[in-house]
């Protein structure tokens, strides 16, 4: 029986405090800037675009493979924070890593950072599979929410003062802007092992009866992820729901992952870029715990529904940006529906879940949302490099947000007591 506590649910939450910080700083700010100009500073746009979306598809085609076996094993050992501490501590090693690449060095950067996303990536698999060691079931969708609002005013917070070191590098002592860069991504590895500190001491997890040594937790472990899979694929809304999930957070992933290169390809001044993102950080906390409160009263799914809408009129908007303020509101109604759909999607899939097998069930969810993270940037980038318009590859993300919506509306979902929830088929 989960027993709710403020502690143990806010040493959670602050997960996302930390680990965004690697989200916004160096996944969607300054390494694409820092890629394109400093490391890969004599390739082509096009191409630069490639290897960025390379490097976010590899390290989401890996964690995706490995997530729900891990998953299984975690649960079967009762492994979920050891294995959140293993990964998070390979992100934030490698992201310090980055701070010692010097110019002209793409390759290093790109090998860091893909490593750095696997870290990031798969703790989030064991971190999304705590959320119900942490919250009742009646509460899912509020504390999903609080997850992602902390993590979009934390990594925001973090990511506005890089910003202001890389625009002032004299108010820091700092030598220039290419200086404060290089520090910031030193800044997110100890501010993302600073505040993991709470989940490692408060967060509590149900263990096995009975301690396990390896090699049964891998056998078990192995068996299990065997029967789950064969579990889903028998639960037909279960399996739409993944691949509606598997498609439509594709879109969402892209958008966060390519918009600064898509900016730059654009001709957009790298200042304008910096500040859009910091407007879908802070718009985006209290959007995400809105939308917590529209799962609530009106259903998970509805609010999945009207984000991945909104983000559909933003991807046929963004094909005919031309000034500096199209991208200043483009940045802003993302944020308005960026964390709410990550947020109630973790939630109403949390509703299916049954007790001990967390895990495994977010590994499976995890490695549609890591499959995903591969498709997106690789078509975007593929597009780009065929064609030679950045604005074309737009399409490819517009094409993910329909179908999954359409797939979506096709789940079947019940609430007889007013609240959503998928049923086996």
């Amino acid at each position: 029986m989960v027993q709710e506590t403020k502690r143990g649910l806010w040493s959670w939450a602050f997960y996302d405090w930390a680990n965004s910080a690697f989200a916004t700083t160096v996944m969607a700010g300054f390494f694409p800037v820092f890629f394109k100009h400093y490391w890969a500073s004599g390739m082509a746009a096009s191409e630069s675009t490639f290897w960025l979306g390379m490097a976010n598809g590899a390290s989401g085609l890996i964690v995706a493979l490995i997530a729900p076996l891990l998953g299984a094993v975690a649960d079967r050992g009762g492994l979920k924070k050891g294995l959140l501490v293993f990964f998070t501590l390979l992100g934030v090693v490698m992201t310090g890593g980055l701070y010692l690449v010097g110019e002209g060095m793409w390759q290093w950067a790109a090998t860091l950072y893909l490593l750095a996303g696997i870290g990031f990536s798969a703790g989030n698999v064991f971190y999304d599979a705590l959320l119900p060691e942490v919250s009742t079931k009646q509460h899912l969708d509020r504390n999903s929410a609080l997850g992602y609002g902390l993590g979009y005013l934390g990594g925001g917070l973090l990511f506005a003062g890089n910003v202001v070191a890389t625009l002032h590098p004299e108010w820091f002592h700092l030598s220039g802007a290419e200086q404060a860069m290089r520090l910031s991504f030193a800044s997110v590895a100890l501010w993302w092992l600073l505040f993991t500190i709470p989940l490692m001491l408060w967060v509590k997890e149900d263990k096995p009866d009975l301690r396990l040594t390896i090699g049964p937790v891998l056998r078990d472990g192995m068996r299990q992820f065997m029967a789950t899979f064969r579990h889903i694929r028998s639960l037909r809304t279960v399996w739409m729901f993944l691949i509606a999930y598997w498609l439509y957070i594709d879109g969402v992933g892209t958008i966060a992952r390519m918009a600064l290169d898509y900016g730059m390809a654009l001709g957009f001044d790298t200042s304008v870029l910096i500040s859009a993102l910091l407007i879908t950080q802070f718009v985006a906390f209290p959007a995400a715990v809105l939308f917590g409160r529209i799962g609530e009263r009106y259903g998970a799914r509805s609010g999945i529904l009207i984000g991945i809408a909104i983000y559909a009129v933003l991807c046929v908007w963004s094909m005919f940006m031309r000034e500096a303020h199209d991208f200043y509101w483009l940045a802003g109604v993302s944020g308005l529906v960026m964390g709410g759909v990550q947020s109630l999607s973790r939630s109403l899939f949390a509703t299916l879940i049954p007790h001990g097998q967390a895990g495994e069930f977010f590994g499976f969810y995890n490695m549609m949302g890591k499959f995903a993270a591969i498709l997106g940037p690789l078509l975007m980038g593929l597009v780009s490099l065929v064609t030679g318009s950045n604005r074309l590859s737009v399409l490819a993300v517009l094409l993910l947000f329909v179908a999954g919506g359409a797939i979506l509306l096709r789940v079947r979902i019940t609430a007889p007591d007013g609240r959503e929830k998928l049923h086996e088929s």
